[in-house]
């Protein structure tokens, strides 16, 4: 049943990372049509155009983060480590993988370092 199951999400890490990688290559694209379309305009236009490139290349940046993160659980599933908290070492339960299949800790250990975080 285990193995079904790290299989089951490994084929789900591999569609995610396959949509985010997709998503990029558009994204890239259409940030470069929007460079090249630029004409030189007021201030106020030049400063708008400045936001919609920076939520571009936010919204690529947490894509490629969670790229990382997609990465790093397919390589966990290779080394047979996956589905386990990487602070106390405790399996991560079925439903928290299958909400967020590169979670990296048990929920004990990622409410314990969100409290530390703030």
């Amino acid at each position: 049943m285990e193995q079904i199951f790290v299989e089951k999400m490994n084929k789900s890490l591999s569609a995610q990372k396959a949509e985010i990688i997709s998503n990029l290559i558009a994204g890239n694209e259409d940030f470069k049509e929007i460079v090249e379309g630029m004409d030189p305009k007021d201030v106020a236009d030049i400063a708008s155009d400045d936001i919609d490139r920076k939520m571009i290349e936010a919204l690529g940046s947490q894509d490629v983060k969670r790229l990382k993160l997609i990465d790093s659980a397919l390589t966990r599933i290779q080394q047979g480590k996956y589905g386990f908290c990487i602070k106390c070492g405790k399996r991560i339960p079925h439903d928290r993988l299958e909400a967020i299949p590169y979670a990296l800790m048990c929920i004990d250990c990622k409410t314990a370092e969100e409290r530390r975080n703030r």
